[in-house]
């Protein structure tokens, strides 16, 4: 099965499924990892700019993700730019890995570019008469995702991430130019009781939550489970389908 992560900034892959990528590499999956910004100068000095590149790639190496991608838009600017230059940016980056599953930031978060990065997911992934991917989800970021007013995030799918817990928090203390002292939500405390929350929601001792927005049943193609499993042992990935001459899906869910 092929993933694809779309993170807004370095770090933002960790945080909201930093969990989830350590399963799927368990699970013998291939991971891909797009960064839609980077830091830029001279807002962050020149060496802040090189470390925080080098800290996005060896966390992403102790996550199993084999393959990172920057699209080199400035941070925080998103919102600034035409929406047709990164939908066509995220468009492109799914069209070339083709994933199964993608997972976007939070929708209606308080941070805009996780908010108009999500925007882009979802039109990159329409199934609009093609196979795409199967599913759509949405991860949170618990320092930006809570405090909006009205946000439309909610989770409704968790990740039994137990084994993978101390993976997560090594792979998020590759990011020391991100990391904040306790009780900051960034930092590796509190990413632990933020996981300890979300399991215990539903009866483990460490979760991670993400919201299942689109799941596509093409045509003769069993039902795909991407992350919604804990200790099961998951139906293997069938192979997608051709491309289709009709516009409508069998189910959309």
């Amino acid at each position: 099965m092929r993933v694809l992560l779309l993170a807004a900034h370095p770090d933002d892959e960790v945080i909201g499924a930093g969990g989830t990528l350590l399963r799927h590499r368990a699970a013998g999956d291939v991971t891909t990892l797009v960064v839609a910004t980077v830091a830029y100068t001279p807002r962050w000095p020149a060496d802040v700019v090189r470390r925080k590149r080098a800290e996005c790639l060896a966390a992403a190496e102790l996550l199993g993700v084999p393959d990172v991608r920057f699209l080199e838009f400035r941070t925080m600017h998103l919102n600034a730019l035409p929406a047709i230059e990164l939908n066509d940016a995220v468009g492109q980056s799914i069209s070339d890995v083709a994933p199964d599953v993608v997972y976007a930031p939070p929708c209606g978060d308080l941070n805009r570019d996780h908010a108009v990065l999500f925007e882009a997911a979802l039109v990159a992934t329409r199934p609009a008469g093609r196979a795409g991917p199967a599913q759509l989800y949405s991860y949170e970021i618990p320092t930006t995702t809570r405090y909006n007013v009205g946000t439309g995030w909610q989770a409704n799918t968790y990740v039994d991430v137990t084994e993978h817990m101390d993976a997560k928090l090594a792979a998020m203390a590759a990011y020391e130019t991100e990391l904040r002292e306790p009780p900051h939500p960034r930092s590796l405390e509190g990413l632990r009781i933020m996981a300890r929350e979300r399991g215990a929601a539903v009866g483990l001792q460490y979760a991670e939550a993400h919201m299942l927005v689109r799941e596509v049943r093409w045509r003769g193609v069993g039902r795909v489970v991407a992350c919604a499993w804990t200790g099961a042992a998951r139906r293997k990935m069938p192979k997608r389908p051709p491309a289709r001459t009709d516009d409508t899906p069998e189910r959309i869910v």
